[in-house]
């Protein structure tokens, strides 16, 4: 986007209630096809699990499913939790996706479960590929996406030399050191855990050192933000999102709910604080009201880049906040 700082897109293949993962996938596919005619610069997917609301667990497969449809906009995990998986199938994985695509796939990095403990266990069958071995894998995988040397044991196949971009995630200082001290980009996740931006970028600007992958430190924010024709319009149908937040921290995660008029009011006081709390950077209104409200953002923030999550239950009024903000970012 000329002119103005990037924007991409970061899905999680939302299900809204009474449809299908497989409907909400083909949603994702649409708006990957739509973010790149406006001129997103990236496309990312999200790994988490057993969670009814959302259908891309399997997300080398889901960004091959959104790649078959599009031609030029980067394709990445936003991110693949790591500590689930053997590092040499995910290299496997994206260096599959890196021949199909050459030049297009991302990968970035998390080491949260994306899911609770029970269900990480049931996908590593032991805890042993933890948290804390997330550098020791990271080093593994950017090992196995290097140029194989002569004698090389173990190779990813395809994937070795074809050095797939590498992205830390964070919502937290640690990830913030972890991409300063391998020189990677970082993309922390303030559209849903803001309380520690400040602290993080400061963190990583500071202690960036750099590498043959990066000279400089560059930053990749997340933001939520709803666009529709007015502000009433748009505080209506960021209920759906603020259900779904009350939903799972209550312990009841679900598909994505439609909005409630007056939800919001209707809610004790320590509900709303919850959702404040949650949603102190995000943005929702009128085109105006938005343009205004991302700008301060990347402003206040020195942010590189941004990844617009966006989250409705009608998949029509998220193509449509998307078109929205991609109009009034380009407008002067």
């Amino acid at each position: 986007m000329p002119g103005m700082i990037p924007l991409s897109v970061l899905d999680l293949a939302p299900v809204p209630l009474g449809s299908s993962p497989g409907e909400a996938l083909r949603s994702s596919r649409r708006l990957a096809r739509h973010a790149e005619a406006l001129g997103y610069r990236r496309f990312w997917m999200a790994e988490h699990h057993n969670m009814t609301g959302i259908a891309s667990a399997a997300t080398a497969v889901a960004l091959a499913f959104v790649a078959e449809d599009t031609e030029s906009i980067r394709l990445g995990a936003g991110g693949v939790m790591l500590p689930n998986h053997a590092p040499l199938a995910i290299a496997e994985q994206f260096g599959t996706l890196a021949s199909l695509y050459p030049g297009r796939i991302d990968l970035g990095l998390g080491r949260a479960p994306g899911t609770d403990m029970a269900t990480a266990r049931a996908l590593r069958r032991t805890l042993v590929g933890d948290e804390s071995r997330f550098p020791r894998d990271v080093a593994e995988l950017m090992a196995y996406f290097a140029p194989v040397e002569p004698g090389q044991q173990v190779q990813a196949v395809p994937g070795g030399g074809l050095e797939v971009p590498l992205w830390i995630l964070g919502s937290s200082t640690y990830g913030a050191e972890l991409a300063a001290a391998f020189g990677l980009p970082f993309a922390f996740a303030s559209h849903f855990a803001p309380a520690m931006l400040d602290q993080a970028l400061a963190v990583y600007r500071s202690s960036f050192r750099p590498s043959e992958h990066l000279q400089e430190p560059y930053v990749m924010l997340g933001l939520s933000v709803l666009a529709a024709p007015t502000d009433e319009e748009a505080a209506f149908l960021a209920t759906s999102q603020q259900q779904s937040i009350v939903n799972l921290r209550t312990g009841r995660p679900g598909p994505i709910p439609p909005p409630q008029a007056g939800y919001l009011e209707r809610l004790p006081p320590e509900l709303r604080a919850l959702i404040a709390n949650f949603t102190s950077s995000a943005v929702v209104g009128s085109p105006e009201t938005v343009r205004a409200g991302v700008r301060a953002f990347a402003a206040r923030t020195r942010a590189d880049e941004l990844m617009i999550a966006c989250s409705t239950f009608d998949p029509e009024a998220r193509l449509r906040s998307y078109e929205m903000l991609a109009g009034t970012m380009l407008t002067d």
